[in-house]
């Protein structure tokens, strides 16, 4: 069944019919009209068998265009596009709002010709959201507020983006202040032709508010799943094809946001791409946006475990490869799939779609090892001082199940006899001990250890690591091998079992930061990221796996911009920029008593070094202005867990 939008468009005397099998005829209306001007029978070919669909169907058809909303239990604009944000304020459930409406309260009216509700509503909700936060974790709220006092502005800030971001009405502050740049009367005037294909067999619930929503948009439908069109053979054959058509894969009950297609139309035509996706969001029952999902740039290692594309895109196709997926199950997903081996997906960076319902990440199961396919690897070891927690590292690397390691310890200064003496009696046919005398400069010990590794792979490795489990070096080392990867990370964790790295953010605090830093690893977080493989721009040298020639290529860490802090994150971007890209790798997990042994920068010369390499990272890799691509502009600089960008 083909459900076309254009039929409105058309003059009064004469409409086109789109037979069910996709031919258009020109008849003569005579009877009377249904809702937005359509004929009562322009939308079917022919009548369906299924008695249901067809009641349905042609009760929506025959339905005076004031009594839509009132059939489908919705006001009318909110049978076309979900509830305003100045409606969802409506539905807040603080007890100051059980019994009275929050903009009476407040005198104001919710204007429907105007988007942007009146500013007292928006402070008010932005002090509600800050009354969560305290009520969530007041020490950490009081604490912000403490450091906003002292003038610690950045510390104050970061502390207050995660609090305030994970409040359940943040998404509702952000809806009052987004602003749309899409012009309605820019629908369809374009020549890219977008067709939805919406899957019935799978479900027809809320299909008719789809189909107002469509055809709002100017994106006609195809229904797989009724009599006429039974099954994606059929569909395929009923497509015009001359057309060069975009596809839509939609569910029943989906919905676009206002002027979708438009953008979607715009983007296709400015980029020769073969998919194109967007962010989108969630629609509760009572038709109120929730759960945003602002998401990366395309990430094709993220994609085999997070099917982020699926429901929300645009692709392009051919008959025969749509009409070769009849007979596979997940049908949307493979055509999905096809579309993105072709080229890289377009990631437009707006909420374009309003789902019921969205693909849950599935967590990844270890990676297939074949132990003696690993080649050679140096483990590289700094340390000064500090006994007990070189002892453990090593310890740990001992317990490591890989059949080549060579473990290169480089002694940095240390004067402690117990260390000296430990230091001495290793086996030195299973380690090697590298003097470096001067002041601590992590790239330098380093790039000195690599001139003398003997392994095809090398480890960067701190001597805080703690090893938990014996195949961690193995599977960064599957990864490492890859041809399109760089630098590979593993999940870290503080010794109280939190997150301390999942992969590195450039931008984050105008710097770069430690994604999803504090969560526990059986938190939700946000959508599992911290839990999935993925491309990120950087990962930390504290446990980093890379290939020997490939570090070299590059020239190794930058001693002289980079002594102690974002060495790591300068090799992952030049790496990155050869085309070996980071990958952050959870399967391998350890942890990290974070730099226990050489402390942090604290003192004024520290300080002084700390902020010089700063300005470095900035001045080389622009951190105070990108947006990493795995990130998002409406996500939070401030703050390493990935929340809503609000004011606080």
């Amino acid at each position: 069944m083909l459900v076309h939008p254009d039929a409105a468009r058309r003059p009064p005397g004469k409409q086109q019919h789109i037979t069910s099998s996709g031919i258009i005829l020109q008849r003569r209306m005579t009877g009377a009209r249904g809702p937005l001007g359509h004929p009562r029978s322009a939308f079917t070919g022919s009548e369906p068998s299924d008695p249901n669909l067809a009641a349905n169907h042609h009760r929506h058809l025959q339905m005076p265009t004031h009594h839509l909303g009132r059939h489908v239990g919705l006001r009318r604009k909110q049978h076309l596009w979900p509830t305003s944000a100045l409606d969802s304020l409506r539905v807040f459930t603080f007890p100051l709002f059980q019994f009275a409406d929050p903009l009476s309260r407040l005198g104001m009216k919710s204007n429907r010709a105007d988007p942007y509700p009146d500013k007292k509503v928006s402070l008010l909700l932005l002090l509600f959201i800050h009354i969560d936060a305290f009520r969530a974790d007041p020490f950490a709220y009081l604490t912000a507020m403490w450091w906003r006092v002292k003038r610690k502005r950045v510390r104050s800030r970061g502390q207050l983006a995660r609090l305030l971001g994970t409040s359940p009405r943040a998404y509702d502050m952000w809806l009052l202040s987004e602003e749309k740049a899409i012009s309605i009367g820019d629908i369809g005037n374009s020549d890219r032709s977008i067709l939805a294909l919406i899957d019935v067999t799978r479900g027809r619930d809320g299909i008719e508010e789809t189909l107002a929503n469509l055809q709002a948009e100017g994106v006609p439908a195809l229904l797989i799943g009724t009599p006429d069109v039974p099954d994606l053979r059929k569909a395929a054959r009923q497509i015009d094809w001359s057309e060069n058509p975009w596809l839509m894969p939609i569910v029943a009950g989906d919905r676009l946001a206002r002027g979708a297609a438009s953008t979607y139309r715009k983007a296709i035509s400015e980029m020769e791409v073969g998919i194109a996706y967007a962010d989108d969001d969630l629609l509760t029952n009572a038709g109120k946006r929730a759960d945003p999902h602002f998401k990366p740039d395309w990430n094709s290692e993220l994609f085999r475990h997070f099917d982020y594309l699926s429901g929300a895109c645009v692709l392009r196709t051919s008959h025969e490869e749509l009409e070769g997926l009849a007979e596979t199950d997940d049908w949307t997903r493979h055509l999905v799939v096809q579309a993105a081996e072709q080229g890289t997906p377009l990631h437009v960076g707006e909420i374009l779609h309003h789902r019921r319902a969205r693909p849950r990440p599935k967590l990844a199961a270890a990676p297939a090892i074949q132990q003696r396919c690993l080649p050679p690897v140096t483990v590289i070891v700094p340390t000064r001082n500090r006994f007990d927690l070189l002892q453990t590292c090593l310890s740990g690397i001992a317990a490591t199940n890989y059949p080549d390691i060579e473990v290169i310890v480089v002694d940095n200064d240390s004067d402690d006899p117990q260390t000296l003496d430990y230091l001495s009696s290793l086996d030195p046919a299973r380690h090697r001990v590298l003097r470096h005398a001067g002041a601590f400069n992590y790239s330098a010990i380093n790039n000195r250890a690599v001139a003398e590794a003997r392994g095809q792979l090398l480890c960067l490795l701190n001597n805080d690591i703690e090893v938990t489990e014996p195949d961690w070096l193995a599977t960064m080392a599957v990864q490492a091998l890859r041809k399109d990867v760089g630098a590979v990370g593993a999940r870290l964790l503080y010794p109280d079992g939190r997150i301390q790295h999942a992969g590195v953010v450039i931008g984050m605090g105008n710097a770069a930061g430690h994604a999803h830093r504090f969560l526990q690893p059986d938190e939700e977080g946000y959508f599992r990221r911290h839990a999935l493989p993925q491309f990120v721009s950087a990962v930390t040298a504290a446990c980093l796996v890379v290939k020997r020639d490939r570090f070299l290529a590059v020239g190794g860490l930058d001693e002289s911009n980079f002594a102690v802090a974002f060495n790591d994150v300068d090799l992952c971007m030049r790496l990155n920029r050869r085309g070996y890209q980071s990958l952050y790798e959870p399967r391998a997990t350890l942890i990290h008593h974070e730099s226990v042994s050489r402390g942090f920068d604290r003192d004024p010369i520290g300080a002084a070094r700390l902020s010089a390499e700063l300005e470095a990272l900035k001045n080389l890799w622009r951190t105070d202005e990108v947006v990493d691509p795995y990130h998002h502009p409406n996500l939070s600089r401030e703050s390493e867990c990935f929340v809503l960008k609000l004011g606080s």
